[in-house]
């Protein structure tokens, strides 16, 4: 074959240069109109979330990645809406959300972390001990004052001060409050025939609310004799006292990057292969109570091919290299056979329209 310069090339040097050419065109429009990827959810990743866009950034300078942190129920609710490219939550969908979800739904398991019980006690001269029927009944709003006999027994070196507990929780629908309340559910009977599990729950006359992982530490920070659940990664930012929790074999654990991961290493074995993983009791001796985890909700079918295989490059960075940037931020990376199950669900996200 000639072509009109008179330069001999074979078929298959041809069809190089169509390729060539064909890559080049996709490459252009790219460039001109370079995907953005919209997603919005939990606030509990919001702080690694925002790290990671900043990174991948420097990987992938074509692809906008925004997050809104609105919580994990207006999350779930924008991506069944179909308003959003992807969502973010700290609860799994339930097999309706799944059925209901205009193009299918694949969760992906990003990260994890710990529920903690952080405090504002000036002091104190220690680290504040809570055995699990004491901290359940202090969230029922039972235990009402610092110096309780209840606490006093636990903590009996300790400066408690005769000071009114004052409960922070959070206003919004939460994934956080779904995380703490299963657990109490799970080692209180009081609790579970109470305020239940949920996103939003009730909570005691004067417990005081704040919007968000960030609202609730911040107003834990500036109101002294206060209580609230915090992510720990929020705790760490601010520096937060956190109380030692007793787990179930009867262990004070302290929240910190290693226990997070023994954690999740124990109990790698209830991981289901859609991913949608719960444990509101964690089995192990050196095990935290509160383990908390967070998914990003992804359409099974992405009818943009262009915006789907973006994401999925990025979810990929974010399992891999992303999770060197976890511990950092108070977040729990991922084990490695983890983050084998995550990549393995994020494989079956098709960047063509169904069929």
């Amino acid at each position: 074959m000639k072509l009109q310069t008179g330069v001999r090339i074979g078929v298959s040097g041809v069809i190089l240069a169509i390729a060539l050419l064909v890559t080049s065109a996709i490459q252009a429009q790219n460039d001109i109109n370079p995907p953005v990827l919209n997603g919005a959810g939990a606030t509990f990743p919001a702080p690694l979330y925002k790290k990671w866009i900043a990174a991948y950034k420097e990987v992938d300078p074509g692809t906008t990645i925004k997050y809104a942190v609105v919580g994990s129920g207006e999350g779930i609710k924008r991506f069944l809406d179909d308003t959003v490219d992807f969502g973010a939550s700290d609860v799994p969908l339930t097999d309706f959300q799944i059925a209901s979800a205009p193009h299918g739904a694949i969760t992906v398991l990003v990260t994890a972390g710990m529920v903690v019980l952080a405090y504002n006690l000036p002091g104190l001269n220690g680290v504040l001990k809570l055995n699990r029927d004491t901290y359940s009944a202090l969230l029922r709003g039972e235990i009402t004052r610092w110096n309780d006999a209840r606490i006093q027994a636990i903590n009996p070196r300790l400066n408690l001060p005769d000071r009114e507990i004052r409960l922070v929780v959070r206003k919004d629908s939460s994934g956080t409050t779904f995380v703490l309340s299963s657990h109490l559910s799970a080692i209180s009977p009081e609790w579970r025939d109470g305020p239940g599990i949920g996103k939003r729950v009730s909570w005691p006359e004067n417990a005081m609310f704040a919007p968000g992982n960030e609202g609730v530490a911040a107003l834990v920070q500036r109101s002294v004799g206060s209580i609230g659940y915090v992510e720990y990664s929020f705790a760490k930012l601010l520096d937060l006292k956190t109380a030692h929790l007793e787990n179930k074999e009867g262990h004070f654990i302290a929240p910190d990057d290693h226990v997070g991961i023994a954690t999740l290493t124990a109990n790698i074995e209830q991981i289901p292969a859609d991913m949608r993983i719960h444990i509101p009791d964690p089995a192990g001796t050196d095990t935290y109570p509160l383990i908390s985890f967070t998914w990003l909700l992804l359409k099974k079918h992405y009818p943009d091919g262009v915006k789907g295989t973006s994401l999925k490059r990025f979810i990929t960075w974010c399992l891999g290299e992303g999770q060197s940037l976890s511990s950092a931020l108070g977040y729990i990376r991922l084990p490695d056979e983890i983050a084998k199950r995550s990549n393995k669900a994020l494989a079956t996200v098709q960047t063509t329209p169904a069929p």
